[in-house]
């Protein structure tokens, strides 16, 4: 019936003639009906339901739901997380918004090392004239790259610090030293009190005993990534990954490097296999020498231009005096220590062996080690020193809120991957060999290994980088991954693959059965795992 009145009205229309009024309320009705019809026969679903925040269930009389001490990348990810779960918030910056990482550390050196690493890409003949280029020659502006880097740090500063605004997070520029649960004294008399406390202060250089800092020709990755210059013969005392990235940056800009060890190998925090590649890479092929097993007891600054740098060795096992090395500048690149000495934890009863703030896997902090909770306090990133990467302690950030908010969560640090940022990239998640041998022979299974090759990828050969590897450590039995290794280009990036893989549990058959981009790096990756379960990829 309804259509038979919609054709009339149709024809109606095309002839000019209309249709009756009572004709078109009667389809009026019609469609209502159907339409009330139809929605009384679709089913009900079951409406969504999410935790209340932590704030609509518990009342307090406190100024916050969480105050955070620290606002470098720790402290930034918790009070993103914190707001998102409806928690009253306060960042206590100490004046060191950014913290850092932002004004000191990853943001700054990735300035230079981009700016580094074109220098170095224009400045290799053999390289560009592979690929039918000449230049003649290239030139560099110190000022110039070092305004990079500080231009860089102001624009993420600026950015993290309108984030906290946006989303109504107080920033206070005092520091937070504590008192007992829930108090803060933050100077001048004034206390302020939460009803959970979070400790982000993060980690200041590691300067040794008898090294002489001037800031000027002996100096830490603090002074160093402001590139007041560029010595002409530079020792670099310490070879992990700011020492390494320091290296890579200074001899891309011309100068000479030394780098001393007080280990007996090389690159301590890379696997055995990745660091013995990475030595010729980065160190061999660039004229880097270096010095294993010795001590720089003694470092005594210079005069820029005047006066050398004097660094006496000794060596590690017998004390000895092996070496004196003069030099322009010597950068201290020792490792990093927590910042935690203004705390006031010791004053608390809070116990924290070489400024090691202790805790337990949901960031509780505990009055010693393996001691008792310390109520309602928690600790993130380098000051708790079980991983001192910035990523790691936003990850902790986010899960000391989820613990806040009564939602047991614990941090997954084995599949947090790592990276150093030089020419080619090196990075890692999980277990090295050695580590994942031992794990194999406590546990008792077959500890299983994969490596492909860069040389073997298409994409790397087009940009004339062939060199490095990609190694997959896996259990035979289950296929689980247990650590996976990459040098070569844009490993940073092609290690968050396997992160996640290794997060979510995710086999080597199964990867090895999911198409990859081809031409792309990431078949680097693909190769491996193929490799892993009898798989051949060329």
């Amino acid at each position: 019936r309804g259509l038979y009145v919609l054709r009339r009205q149709l024809r109606a229309a095309k002839t000019g003639r209309s249709t009756q009024q009572s004709s078109l309320n009667t389809m009026a009705r019609r469609v209502l009906v159907l339409a009330a019809t139809a929605a009384a026969l679709r089913p009900t679903l079951p409406r969504r339901t999410r935790t209340a925040p932590r704030a609509a269930l518990t009342m307090h009389d406190y100024d916050y739901d969480v105050i955070i001490v620290g606002c470098g990348v720790g402290g930034h990810g918790a009070a993103l997380h914190a707001r998102s779960q409806g928690l009253k918030t306060c960042v206590l910056s100490g004046g060191d918004v950014g913290g850092t990482c932002v004004n000191r550390g990853c943001v700054p050196s990735k300035a230079l090392l981009a700016a580094s690493g074109r220098v170095r890409e224009m400045s290799d003949d053999d390289h560009l004239a592979s690929m039918g280029i000449s230049t003649n020659g290239v030139s560099f502006d110190r000022e110039g790259v070092a305004k990079h880097a500080e231009q860089l740090v102001n624009k993420v500063r600026g950015g993290l610090e309108g984030s906290l605004g946006r989303l109504g997070v107080d920033l206070v520029p005092k520091f937070g030293v504590y008192k007992e649960p829930h108090v803060l004294d933050v100077g001048g008399g004034e206390t302020m009190t939460a009803q959970d406390i979070i400790l982000a202060p993060g980690s200041v250089p590691f300067v040794p005993p008898g090294v002489e800092v001037d800031g000027e020709t002996v100096y830490t990755s603090d002074e160093g990534l402001e590139l007041k210059h560029v010595p002409e013969y530079c020792a670099i005392i310490g070879s992990g990954i700011i020492g390494l990235e320091f290296a890579d940056v200074y001899t891309a800009l011309g100068a000479e490097c030394t780098v001393i060890e007080a280990l007996p190998k090389l690159m301590p925090a890379f696997d055995r296999e990745i660091a013995k590649t990475a030595e010729r890479l980065l160190l061999t092929n660039r004229g880097v020498d270096y010095r294993t097993n010795v001590f720089a007891s003694k470092v005594t600054p210079g005069k820029i231009g005047e006066k050398p740098v004097i660094i006496e060795m000794i060596d590690a096992t017998t004390k000895e005096h092996v070496e004196t090395l003069e030099v322009d500048a010597c950068m201290v690149a020792t490792g990093r220590v927590p910042n935690t000495k203004k705390l006031g934890l010791e004053e608390a009863g809070i116990e924290a062996p070489r400024g090691f703030v202790q805790v337990n896997d949901k960031m509780q902090v505990l009055d010693k080690p393996d001691g008792e909770v310390v109520p309602h306090l928690y600790c993130i990133g380098d000051a708790n020193g079980i991983q001192m990467l910035a990523h790691t302690a936003s990850t902790q950030g986010v899960s000391a809120i989820e613990n806040i908010c009564g939602r047991s969560h614990v941090v997954d640090h084995e599949s947090i991957p790592a990276a150093c940022f030089t020419h080619p990239e090196v990075a890692q998640v999980g277990l090295d060999e050695d580590a994942a041998t031992e794990r194999a022979e406590k546990e008792g299974f077959e500890l299983g290994k994969a490596v492909s090759h860069f040389r073997a990828n298409s994409k790397a050969l087009a940009e004339g980088e062939g060199d490095g590897i990609a190694k997959v450590l896996f259990r035979r039995d289950t296929e689980q991954i247990l650590g996976v290794h990459i040098i070569g280009l844009h490993a940073a990036d092609l290690i968050q693959e396997c992160a996640n893989a290794k997060a979510a549990g995710t086999t080597v058959r199964d990867l090895a059965f999911t198409t990859h981009t081809h031409p792309t790096l990431s078949e680097v990756i693909d190769g491996a795992f193929k490799e892993c379960v009898g798989m051949h990829s060329h």
